[in-house]
Order: structure tokens, then sequence, then C-alpha cells
């Protein structure tokens, strides 16, 4: 079916664009995707939102669903954990393939189901390309076993080998659901493990087209198990049964699970809430600064995890930048359909477009300025909201400390780069932040300052987020563990060493315990002097 829509052109504001969801929710083949999903509950509607109406229903999991994907997941874990590392990372290059194939399908589907923009949905599409790569060509050389140094010169050398922990469970959030939802669940299957996977019941129609590429893709039965529901429901269940978890949300809720992890004494790889910053220092480039903060902070309307929004620039600077930000920030084309030249889409329902709305009246009300932005925007769709750019707001301000994630950025002025530093530091969370300037060293020795897990110079989130190689996570409130890297795959295993001794007849030699400790004393300064380990 032909996508038809209108907009306006670049200088008469935000736009107009009008959505539905074509061909790609055809209810055959939400049927034949849906299938795949392990839900014996009633239905629930999937709302697009663009329009603020249900698109499809979906049948939805309830707890004894959970407990059958985990029996589905125990029996197809040991032949995969048995199949050679070389043909699981077959797997994923095949889904690579289908992926880029299917790429046009996929955007349109994340645009529908989750209110992106074309862009933002193809960001999703790319990553997964990048990570089923990463993945598949490094999983051998990390997974390998590797013989290690002996006690003594001459020794046996021990040998470590690394086995998948069993099944890995995944809890995944709304806001990504085809980067988050498959990412952290290929890593625990490249490692040998089979997976559960529960996405959020939001996005079910994703995550169930998930479920059918990576069929395609030759993973056999069993191996992935998605079960979709009530979270306060099926969340417990998916922590109580898994053998090792993923779990990408709030802060609150991510405590919980690590209490539960720690319970069992099974690995968890959290990811959960931040208040990320752009550092902007004085020899900056104006017009580039303003470009990559608006990106970073207002792609997918702000909710994204690696979201900026909060903005410290140099006093020397500030006014030329502010009124630049709000001025491009003004210009932002708004949409709610995957139309490429849409820049800022739609939040996700009314929860999203109420906790920006109070945010952003609570700082007013406290006495901040709305330089861009600030509004509603229901002609554009029911849960619009203008790309926001605010002043002085005071520190008792909900969005001066709390997450806000939505299209809402607040810039302050300081006197130099020690004081954006401090401010920066003066958070709860610790996830991803910004450092923008000419000097590549200076701007570089900021980031070196900054308590994060995550700190990108001269770029958005793209620069380190996609670098799959790199390891991904957040400090204090922002989480536990890290995600890509080879530690994606490591986080989903466990050690075992093997080490042969030998025999020294101490006894025959005749030295007694103090003779016995000077001769031990002096060759372990001679192994010391050797440079050995």
């Amino acid at each position: 079916m032909a996508r038809q829509h209108k907009t306006a052109t670049a200088s008469a504001g935000p736009s107009r664009v009008d959505t539905h969801t074509g061909a790609v929710l055809d209810p055959s083949r939400v049927r034949l995707w849906t299938s795949r999903l392990i839900a014996s509950g009633p239905a629930g509607d999937v709302t697009a939102p663009a329009t603020g109406r249900p698109v499809t229903a979906v049948r939805r999991s309830v707890p004894a669903d959970v407990d059958e994907a985990f029996r589905r997941a125990r029996l197809a874990a040991p032949g995969w954990a048995a199949t050679p590392v070389d043909q699981r990372a077959a797997v994923l290059l095949r889904l690579h393939d289908l992926v880029l194939a299917a790429r046009d399908e996929l955007c349109e589907l994340l645009t529908a189901t989750a209110g992106k923009t074309r862009r933002d949905a193809f960001e999703e599409v790319a990553d997964i390309g990048q990570v089923t790569r990463y993945y598949a060509r490094t999983a051998a050389a990390v997974l390998a076993p590797r013989r290690r140094a002996p006690v003594l010169p001459g020794w046996r050398a021990p040998h470590e080998v690394l086995e998948p922990v069993g099944v890995v469970g995944t809890i995944t959030p709304w806001n990504y659901p085809f980067t988050l939802g498959l990412t952290d669940g290929l890593a625990a299957l490249t490692a040998g493990n089979t997976v559960v996977a529960m996405p959020d019941a939001r996005v079910p129609v994703v995550s169930a087209r998930i479920a059918a590429l990576l069929a395609a893709a030759g993973l056999p039965d069993g191996c992935w198990n998605v079960v979709c529901g009530d979270p306060a429901e099926l969340g417990p269940a998916v922590v109580d049964q898994a053998d090792g978890i993923a779990f990408t949300g709030s802060t609150a809720t991510g405590r919980t699970v690590a209490a539960r992890c720690g319970e069992r004494l099974i690995p968890a790889v959290l990811e959960l809430g931040g208040k990320n910053a752009v550092i902007v220092l004085a020899d900056v480039d104006v017009d580039t600064a303003v470009e990559i903060t608006l990106r970073n902070s207002f792609a997918d309307a702000g909710q994204t995890c690696v979201s900026s929004e909060r903005v410290y620039v140099h006093a020397a600077i500030a006014d030329r930048f502010v009124a630049a930000l709000a001025a491009a920030a003004r210009r932002m084309r708004v949409g709610v359909l995957a139309d490429p030249d849409c820049e800022v889409g739609s939040l996700m329902d009314d929860r999203s477009l109420e906790r920006v709305r109070a945010h952003v009246d609570d700082a007013l009300a406290r006495g901040a300025r709305v330089l861009a932005g600030g509004r509603h925007r229901p002609d554009l769709g029911p849960f619009v909201y203008e790309p926001t750019v605010l002043s002085d707001v005071p520190v008792g301000a909900l969005c001066a400390r709390a997450e806000t994630f939505g299209p809402v950025l607040a810039v302050y002025p300081v006197a130099d780069a020690d004081a954006a530093v401090a401010a920066v530091n003066d958070s709860d969370f610790g996830f991803h932040h910004v450092v923008l300037g000419r000097d590549v060293a200076a701007a570089t020795a900021v980031a070196d300052r900054l308590r994060a897990g995550n700190v990108s110079v001269n770029d958005g989130y793209i620069v380190s987020w996609a670098a799959t190689d790199v390891p991904v996570g957040g400090w204090a409130g922002s989480g536990l563990g890290r995600r890509h890297g080879a530690v994606g795959l490591t986080n989903w295993t466990r050690g075992r060493t093997v080490a042969v001794g030998r025999r020294v007849p101490l006894a025959a030699s005749g030295l007694r315990a103090p003779a016995l400790e000077r001769a031990l004393s002096t060759g372990l300064r001679v192994l010391r002097r050797s440079g050995r380990r």
C-alpha cells in the first residue's frame, strides 16, 4: 500500500505528518509473527503512538507461559551449548542479512508501533547489523579455551574454559524494542545460552518479528522464547527461573531485580536511568556544538537512555550558543511518519507525555524560562511534544535531577570547565556524557574527570554506542555491568580452571622449615628480577 504524507517547509516550524500503518501491520502477517509468542492470556490492544488508536490486538502472556518458556529453553539448552561457536556465529550472520533485507519493513514497523521517525527507526536496524557482525566475528576468539601461566616455570600450564550459564532472561523496554530487544539476547545466544525474552507489553509485534527473524536465520526451536504481558506478573517469574538476567529499565526496578539476582547468586547486567549532560567548552565551534547537542538530546523524542537532558556551557560563549541552540530547536521538523526529513517523533503514550508536561510545568512554576518549544502538540499527534529548551531551571525542579525521558533540555552557563565537571558529577546517575571543544586533548582531559560509564568527545552517543567493541554501561544509579565488547559475551559464561599439579618431594630434600622458606623466597626474588609473571 502506498504511503501518503504531507509536510511543511522547514521555515514553517513543526509540521503535520499524517500516518497510517500501511501493509506492515496486515492482520495475516501479525498473526504469523505473533504465533511465535508464548501467550495464553487474553488479547490486548497495541496502540500507535502517532494516533493513540489501537492498530492490532495481541494475546498476552501469563505466569504459566513463563514456566512453559523456561521448559522449552531448558530442553534446547544442551544441544545449543554443544553447537560449535562457528555455527552459532553463522546464525548471527544470516540474521544480519535478513535484517538489512527487511530494512524498510522494520522501519515502518518501528514507526507504527513505537512512534519513531524514519531516521530513529533506521538507527535500530543499523545497530543490529553492527552487533550481529561483531559477535559473529569475535566469538570464537573470546570464548576459546585459554592456557594460563603455571605456578612455576616448567610446571604444567593450567587452562581456563568458558561455558554458558544456561538460560538467560532478558527484560527490555519499549523505547528501543528492536535494538534492546535483541542485543543482550544475541550475546547470550552466541555464548551458548538459550533465552527467555520478556519485552515491554506495548511492543509485542516487534518482539514477535524478532522471533520470526531468528527462526528464519536458522536458530533451533526453543533457543529464543518470548513472553509478553504484565511486567508485575511476569518479571519476578523470569528473574526467579533464569540463570542470568539482562535488565534495561528504571533505577528503582533495577534495584529490585539486582536484589533478587543477588539472593540467587546469578549474574545480572542492568542498564538503568540517567541524567546525561553535555559540556560545551569555550573554544568550541558553536554551529557544530549546536548540531551535536540537538541530535544527542532529541533523538527518538528524547526517549533514549543516552539522551542529554542538561547542557553546561562556558559563560564566554553562553549567549551565542544558547541563542543558536534555541533557534535551531524551534526549526526542528516534528512528525509522526517515517519521513526522512522529520527529526523528532512522538512520545510513546500518555504516561510519557504526562511526565514531560509535569517536568516542564514544575520548572516554569519555579522560575524557569522557555527558550524553545514547551508545548504539547495534539495537532501533530496525541503524544507529540515540541523539542524544548529551558533556562534558569532551579536546583529544586523535577527536571534538574530526575530523568525526564522526553524532548526537554535545560541549559546552564558555567564559569569554567571545573564548574561544569562539578555540576555534571553532582548526580545520582552516571551513564553517558558529551564534551565538546576544538582542543581534543583538553576536551578529553575534561571527559576523564566525569563519573560515568561512557563519555563521547565531539560527537553524540553514536560514537560510543555504535563502536560495538567498546563496553557500554552505567555507574552508580545508572546500572551495573556492561553490554557490547568481549564482556558482552563473557557476561553469560562461567569459567572453569583445570590445573594439573606437579609433585615436589620437598621432604626428601632434607630442608627444615626455615631453610625451605629461605630457598623459596630466593626463588621468588629470581622470578621477580626475570620479569616473569
